[in-house]
């Protein structure tokens, strides 16, 4: 038997992994309410929030010891980014530290306000690298962009950040053209830098899955609270089977994409050519099934459920941007079919 025989099949978390995700869900329950999620929509930033967050330890944790950071595991982070989502904080740390580890991996990571989270690191991650203007989500809050360009990965600083761009997922979304930075650092050419940024798409998607997997959660304790309070004919409507069903799947697609999200870190990690497509296929599971689930909350709800003022709207149109932060996820479809196809063609 080799040392991961048996941990490739179990992906139950440790006495560590569930104090690690306790910490960060009473943090984000205590400093990222729907109040402070609404107040941060112009901008689609808290700074306040990310401060605190910082302060946590959240962005150190996420790097590499050899860069100053606490070396955790893309199991820790996944914890971290499902609290992250159950909350909606609107917070960049899963593009700040997916960015900053690709910067690690390149030997560009020599800053101490980018470890500690001071400095806010965003990058593209879209799965097809387009020519020119691109949007970033976090494009406008961001001091140092990280893209493709061609054959390079270049790191781009302006001196007056991009204008934000008004979008579904209230991200701090912004245009960024390479062309018009006021810096441009060449940080890797080649195949061995594309596929060092490979990495980061793939560790952006598992994050963002993960993240979604406690959005969707948390619509559905939103849809059952309010379906096991509101009554029709005297029995509460949760009772009903055009209401419980839907919130019965809801629960097996949280379990599923869970599951899935820990088995695609635990590989990243471990065995990363074993399985590459574990991580962008937890992304387009959660992609498809986040809208639903979300859309299933508002329609328990009824009339109330769609008013602007209500949560589950909040994380309905969230569970659609996010995931269309990294362009279309039908690109990562694509990209996990030739994946695929590649593997099947050696056997």
């Amino acid at each position: 038997m080799d040392r991961y025989e048996l941990r490739r099949l179990d992906y139950s978390l440790t006495e560590d992994h569930v104090d690690l995700q306790t910490a960060y869900r009473q943090f984000f329950k205590t400093h990222s309410d729907i109040e402070a999620v609404r107040a941060a929509e112009p901008s689609g930033f808290d700074k306040s929030l990310w401060e605190r967050l910082c302060a946590m330890g959240a962005t150190t944790m996420a790097l590499p010891e050899s860069v100053g950071g606490d070396g955790a595991t893309l199991v820790d982070l996944t914890l971290v980014a499902e609290e992250l989502g159950r909350s909606l904080a609107p917070v960049p740390w899963i593009d700040h530290v997916v960015a900053a580890r690709l910067l690690a991996r390149l030997g560009a990571c020599e800053s101490e306000e980018i470890v500690q989270g001071t400095q806010i690191v965003g990058f593209d991650p879209q799965q097809v690298a387009p020519s020119g203007a691109r949007l970033i989500p976090i494009g406008s809050i961001a001091d140092h962009i990280v893209v493709r360009d061609g054959q390079d990965v270049v790191k781009l600083e302006f001196s007056t950040r991009p204008a934000r761009v008004d979008n579904i997922g209230k991200l701090p979304m912004a245009w960024v053209d390479p062309a018009a930075a006021d810096t441009r650092v060449v940080l890797g050419s080649g195949a061995d830098a594309l596929a060092v940024y490979q990495r980061a798409l793939d560790e952006w998607r598992l994050l963002t899955a993960a993240a979604l997997v406690g959005l969707v959660e948390e619509t559905m304790t939103i849809a059952a609270e309010f379906a096991k309070s509101r009554y029709t004919l005297g029995v509460p409507i949760g009772t009903l089977q055009g209401i419980s069903h839907p919130l019965a799947n809801i629960a097996i697609t949280v379990q599923s994409g869970r599951g899935l999200a820990r088995r695609a870190a635990w590989f990243l990690d471990n065995e990363p050519d074993e399985r590459p497509e574990l991580a962008p296929s937890a992304f387009v599971f959660m992609a498809e099934e986040a809208a639903k689930a979300a859309t299933m909350a508002v329609h328990v709800q009824g009339g109330l459920g769609v008013s602007a003022e209500a949560a589950a709207t909040a994380y309905l149109v969230r569970a659609r941007g996010w995931a269309l932060a990294g362009g279309d996820p039908g690109a990562t479809a694509v990209h996990i079919a030739q994946i695929v196809a590649a593997r099947e063609s050696k056997v």
